[in-house]
């Protein structure tokens, strides 16, 4: 067999192998959660694509029932921050203290430590306790008094924030936001999902009886078959052009980072696998481009007087990049 036969062989068993975990991880989020499948899509593609996730959206949508159907369904450790104003960066990462009966230093690990963290309210902590998970996301370890401790893989945060309430919230910086692979809004359901949420919610919550259906250690192998899917180099190019529209465009102070495109082009694989292909397609592209990019520019004080928004910019800029056309 020829190279490229080799690799397409591969390519089509790693979306295979990708999409059939998936079909079942959606049906097991679809016991809880009514409607929603392009948002379970996006989440599933942060979760093959090792990346962290900010829904933002007003309360009572079902973001912490989202997340937590998540990691329900997923063999794995799972640890709740609720972040209120008075949480230290030590509540997060944890502490080492002084044990009286070995006469030593201990360290006691935080809830960061954890395969899949959710932080709830994200914005209602502190700049400084905010900080304390920018190692955690970037490098997958916290360092506590010169003494570093590797996170477990995978490791995937999962914040949720209320982006009505201002009282009380500290916004997040862009540093912070850059780390997130995408921005993820519910949005309200349809008047027959709210009727179906009513039934399915009538005698308590299916969430206590949720089962996992997958574990840690075949998300790891699954996120190490993602590279396998192929990207032709135009639709490579494509990703980049999008990427640097939006550091070209005058609409916007901040264009998207580097870390924007990698995300971007690691997303658009993992999608390809979970709608059955082994090859990345454009539309695949244009899909993920808005909850990828759209966190990351930051829009100038100019923009924002004329009434314009960081969506509608960002879509001018899909329309604008010419799609790269077969032959």
């Amino acid at each position: 067999m020829t190279r490229d036969t080799i690799e397409r062989q591969a390519a089509t068993n790693a979306a295979g192998q990708i999409r059939e975990v998936a079909e079942k991880v959606k049906a097991n989020i679809g016991r809880v959660i009514i409607g929603k499948q392009d948002v379970i899509d996006l989440v599933l593609v942060a979760l093959f694509s090792e990346g962290h996730l900010l829904l933002e959206d007003v309360p009572g949508i079902g973001k912490t029932t989202l997340a937590k159907s998540i990691a329900r369904s997923i063999g794995c450790t799972f640890r709740r921050i609720q972040f209120t104003p008075d949480v230290m960066p030590s509540d997060v990462s944890g502490i080492n203290f002084y044990n009286q009966k070995s006469g030593e230093f201990e360290f006691r690990p935080g809830p960061i430590i954890a395969n899949i963290v959710l932080a709830d309210e994200i914005n209602r902590a502190t700049p400084r306790t905010q900080s304390a998970l920018l190692e955690a996301m970037e490098e997958r370890q916290v360092t506590i008094e010169g003494v570093t401790t590797m996170l477990p893989a995978p490791f995937v945060v999962i914040a949720t924030q209320n982006p009505i309430e201002l009282e009380g919230t500290f916004p997040l910086p862009e540093a912070q936001l850059d780390r997130f692979f995408m921005k993820v809004a519910l949005g309200y359901p349809e008047e027959d999902e709210e009727d179906a949420i009513l039934v399915r919610f009538e005698e308590g919550s299916p969430l206590v009886d949720l089962e996992p259906v997958t574990t840690d250690v075949e998300l790891v192998k699954l996120a190490r078959l993602v590279p396998h899917i192929y990207c032709e180099p135009s639709v490579r190019r494509y990703i980049v052009q999008l990427v640097q529209a939006t550091r070209k465009h005058a609409a916007y102070d901040l264009g998207a980072s580097p870390r924007g495109s990698m995300n971007l082009f690691k997303g658009a694989r993992a999608l390809a696998a979970l709608r059955g292909r082994d090859y990345v397609l454009p539309d695949d592209v244009k899909f993920l481009a808005p909850y990828v990019l759209g966190h990351r520019a930051i829009l100038s004080s100019q923009s924002r007087l004329r009434g314009r928004d960081a969506a509608g910019v960002l879509q001018e800029i899909v329309e604008t990049v010419p799609v790269p056309v077969e032959g």
